[in-house]
């Protein structure tokens, strides 16, 4: 309260109290702000006196004003006879005092400087003070300059308070006069230096040059390198001579590297960039390092449908391709085998330098069962094993470790038409086979079931003869006769003219499979494997018998409708036919449509 009543007393200031050149130089100054007293105006002011929170200050007008002592940086240092400029922002305020501030005074006298200093398009330097809506404020030559948050820097700022403090450099973009506000920019600055650098740095690089960057992206192709002016492509395929899934496996963001330009695109712009191109091709002597037949230990970088890559030293692969990695396995799927990072040994089997392609083998590391196997296994030996897998057309057998021969199906029994393995064998089984052929070259040994085991066709002739009775049931029926089991595995046929003194017009009216019948042997043939019936026959006394022409019908020598080899699939096929296309009258008459 105190401190009011002293603001509204009014100071008196007596010239004639000054002494000397004190006097000379005041009254120097108010004959020259007498003169000029306007509002809003700097002018010389003179400190008379320092009361608490106050500074009382004569400008040389009929009356003094009072500053805040908030506007001195240090209010204790100031003393009477100090003298400062300050800003006039009012003639007489309510009590008569002219109204100043040392604070505006000083802040015009900066803006005046600024604007004298620099124009708009200038570089400047500053600190940022704050953050604020928007941007940031930036203090340039103690004028608040505003920097919009879109022109911080090149690429998205994500953490804009790490600015704060910092002293940096920008541009002027624009400065009002009548706001006091400049608009700054640091992005169009840096901008501009990364064109002129860009143009400099395009008008030096060579090809074949080493230069230093930074690595400032990756992607899946490769690496973008700063280059201190542009940015250089390193794509994958040029950062290592050996396999390089991702280039992040080589480069992290951030990390300085030493490249090889490669390429340079004026038009375009664009440096190709390499690493691998610090060190030797390691493929330029390849075949005297690697000569073919040498054996090696690599490590297993990667699997694919048709084999495995294996790095023998970095830069060097070799493909082991499916059919080099075992002597005996068949192996549909290399991961059941091998698996990324597995250290294996391995043969070389080719080198071609120019494709840069080695051709590796697992199994030329091993002994190969095959060879010795005619020696083993020499042709007509019997041997036992088990029955490992079945397929359309055999069995193959297990005859050791690795080692399969197979039975095709035609070698499976002497009597029957075997259509599918299945009908006699089954997995696991233990058999007995004869050796047939052998080729190690194609790693193959045909058997036979059937060779182990007596023809019962070669004594045919001891066991029966032509025109005794026998008994048998019927097994199969066909268009043109019925096929009789006489014994196991041996059928005789009744033509269809030999089953009954009537006219028979289809088998199938007259007999049926599993009918026992009688029958009179009227055709022997032990080489074509055949047995002539008559059901006809049968009923001749033995004294009165004798072979005729017609009895023989459909049996003649070369007819394959009776060669029992086939006799029981073509029986099958024919009959099956006839059923399909023929419904109705043989002839042909009342035919219908095929079934689908």
């Amino acid at each position: 309260m105190a401190a009011k009543k002293q603001k509204k007393q009014r100071v008196e200031f007596d010239l004639s109290k000054l002494q000397g050149d004190d006097r000379a130089a005041m009254a120097q100054m108010y004959e020259e702000t007498l003169k000029d007293f306007r509002e809003g105006s700097i002018v010389p002011g003179k400190v008379l006196e320092v009361r608490g929170s106050e500074v009382v200050v004569d400008i040389g007008y009929k009356s003094e004003g009072v500053i805040p002592a908030r506007e001195f940086e240090n209010v204790e240092q100031i003393k009477p006879g100090d003298v400062f400029e300050v800003l006039l922002e009012g003639i007489e305020d309510e009590e008569g005092m002219v109204i100043l501030s040392k604070e505006r005074a000083e802040q015009q006298r900066r803006w005046q400087q600024v604007l004298d200093t620099y124009k708009e398009g200038a570089v400047v330097e500053g600190v940022v003070r704050s953050r604020v809506k928007g941007g940031m404020i930036v203090d340039v030559g103690g004028v608040e300059s505003f920097l919009p948050g879109s022109q911080m820097d090149i690429g998205p700022v994500h953490d804009p308070d790490a600015y704060v403090g910092k002293t940096l450099e920008f541009k002027i973009l624009k400065i009002n006069g009548d706001r006091r506000n400049i608009v700054l920019s640091r992005r169009e600055l840096l901008e501009e230096r990364r064109r002129d650098k860009k143009r400099e740095l395009l008008s030096n690089i060579k090809v074949g040059q080493v230069r230093r960057g930074v690595v400032k992206n990756i992607t899946d192709f490769g690496v973008f390198v700063d280059l201190d002016g542009m940015d250089g492509l390193l794509h994958v395929t040029d950062m290592s001579w050996g396999r390089v899934n991702h280039p992040s496996e080589l480069a992290s963001v951030g990390q300085e590297l030493e490249v090889v330009v490669l390429d340079v695109n004026i038009e375009r712009e664009r440096v190709s960039l390499g690493l691998k191109q610090k060190t030797p091709n390691p493929w330029d002597n390849i075949e005297a390092k690697y000569p073919v037949g040498s054996r090696l230990r690599g490590r297993v970088m990667n699997i694919v449908p048709y084999g495995a890559f294996v790095e023998l030293e970095p830069g060097v692969e070799g493909l082991v391709h499916v059919s080099e990695m075992s002597w005996t396995k068949r192996i549909v799927r290399v991961a059941d085998v091998l698996k990324v990072g597995d250290e294996v040994d391995v043969v070389v089997l080719s080198v071609n330098r120019e494709e840069q392609k080695i051709a590796l083998g697992m199994r030329q590391t091993e002994v190969n069962p095959w060879d010795g196997v005619r020696e083993r296994y020499p042709i007509g030996a019997r041997i036992t094993g088990q029955v490992r897998n079945l397929t359309s057309y055999g069995a193959f057998v297990e005859l050791e470790d690795g080692i399969d021969g197979m039975v095709h199906v035609s070698d499976m029994s002497w009597t029957r038409k075997i259509n599918h393995p299945s009908e006699v064998l089954k997995k696991g089984d233990t058999v007995e086979a004869v050796v047939l052929e052998v080729d190690p070259e194609n790693q193959r040994i045909s058997l036979g079931l059937k060779q182990a085991q007596e023809d019962p066709w070669a004594s045919i002739s001891s066991r029966y003869r032509v025109g005794q009775m026998v008994s048998g049931k019927v097994s199969k029926l066909a268009s043109f006769g019925a096929f009789v089991s006489i014994e196991e595995g041996i059928d005789g046929l009744v033509h269809i003219s030999q089953i009954s003194d009537d006219r028979v017009e289809k088998v199938k009216d007259v007999l049926k499979v599993g009918d026992e019948i009688q029958a009179r042997i009227v055709r022997i043939d032990p080489v074509e494997r055949k047995i002539g019936l008559s059901i006809k026959a049968a009923g001749v006394p033995d004294e009165e018998f004798e072979v005729k022409e017609e009895m023989l019908e459909g049996l003649r020598p070369g007819e394959d409708l009776v060669d029992l080899a086939g006799a029981f699939d073509a029986a099958f096929s024919q009959t099956q036919k006839e059923e399909e296309w023929h419904p109705g009258d043989r002839s042909g008459k009342d035919r219908e449509s095929p079934r689908k």
